[in-house]
């Protein structure tokens, strides 16, 4: 995902920036809602991603990702999303399941992990009942940065803001068929792994790598590109690699997590150009507001990285939105930005509909999944 910029553009702080999206699905029984083990079936009938992309297996033989190829704008992005979402729903259909986009299973069912991959079954030797039906799916934006130190530093701006990007995201209202409390499970489990939640601040990529090294070394991760942070300088592309958010409902969502995304390295990159460093935000904080966002989403308090305390948490996204405004202007995508956070406020966080629809039943439940993940809902 490399940096490009027309010739005769302006030579702005982030200006040209592309993006990419990753999104992670379930596959699961039509009549039931049950995770099932069929991805390699799936994915086979998928063939060649419809835009530059890839499809692939990840943990557990439930799930299956779509990887945008790289994207130069939001029209880009959104068309890619929609494509390669239409053509898992087909292929999985052509299977007789469904595709849905949801942070955990609605439904228990217990799925085994993706055999033939040493990666993975070396992530299950060490994580054990840990990742034993571990079927969390998140939505990773992907943004160019021209250099890995530069990566550290935008991350190092982009710690406050990750909870909010949680809070917006969150889908996961459902543990194996119980209503969990929280908006995102897919959150509080993935706490269970070391290192998990905001980053430490690093002062390079070199401090960065020392770190991660000395987690393999210690035997809590499987290798270098296994971080459990929510934001990182990518293992494999020269991006920022932002993994707050739980699988998103829909395909707009996803839109808007990316654009929300990019308007934040945009405003890192401003920042480090104008030489202010990244703002000061206690640990303990971060991780008060990480299980916040995981707590209500968008129902409940947000914990404000700078005050430190609850706050309503309209206050918090408008406060982000603030932050970003002039980073979307620049792009040109404030008004398709406002337009979808203002829809999905309107309508609640993805757990508040998963939780609407769940009141007339499991089977209502899954078919406003489907239709949210087919494009048909919003």
């Amino acid at each position: 995902m490399l940096e490009e910029r027309s010739p005769d553009a302006p030579a702005r702080p982030g200006a040209g920036l592309t993006l990419g999206v990753e999104e992670e699905f379930l596959l699961v029984d039509p009549m039931t809602g049950t995770p099932v083990p069929y991805a390699g079936r799936v994915l086979a009938g998928a063939g060649e991603h419809p835009s530059g992309g890839h499809y692939a297996r990840e943990l557990l033989k439930s799930q299956v990702e779509a990887a945008t190829g790289v994207c130069r704008d939001l029209a880009e992005a959104r068309r890619q999303i929609r494509d390669a979402r239409a053509v898992l729903v087909a292929a999985a259909g052509r299977e007789g399941l469904l595709l849905l986009s949801t942070g955990t299973p609605v439904r228990p069912g217990t799925v085994p992990v993706s055999d033939h991959d040493d990666r993975y079954e070396a992530i299950s030797r060490i994580y054990t009942g840990v990742v034993a039906d571990y079927q969390s799916c998140g939505c990773h934006v992907h943004v160019c940065v021209a250099g890995r130190d530069a990566a550290v530093a935008v991350v190092n701006h982009l710690r406050p803001w990750l909870p909010a990007l949680l809070a917006l995201s969150a889908n996961s209202p459902f543990d194996r068929g119980r209503d969990s409390g929280h908006a995102s499970w897919r959150m509080v489990e993935q706490s269970r792994f070391p290192g998990s939640g905001v980053p430490p601040v690093f002062a390079s990529a070199a401090d960065h790598d020392r770190c991660v090294d000395r987690l393999v070394d210690c035997g809590v991760l499987a290798d270098p590109a296994m971080s459990f942070w929510l934001a990182r300088p990518s293992p494999h592309l020269p991006t920022v690699e932002v993994r707050a958010a739980d699988a998103a409902a829909t395909a707009g969502e996803a839109v808007l997590q990316a654009a929300i995304t990019r308007g934040l390295v945009r405003t890192a990159l401003r920042d480090l150009d104008a030489g202010r460093e990244a703002p000061r935000a206690d640990p303990a904080v971060c991780a008060a507001a990480v299980w916040n966002a995981a707590r209500y989403g968008l129902e409940g308090p947000g914990v404000h990285p700078f005050e430190e305390r609850q706050v309503p948490v309209r206050r918090l996204i408008a406060d982000l939105m603030e932050h970003i405004t002039p980073a979307l202007e620049e792009t040109g995508d404030l008004r398709e930005v406002r337009s979808l956070l203002a829809s999905v406020l309107r309508a609640g966080s993805g757990a508040e509909r998963q939780r609407r629809a769940a009141a007339d039943g499991a089977p209502a439940l899954i078919r406003m999944l489907a239709r949210q993940t087919e494009g048909k809902d919003r």
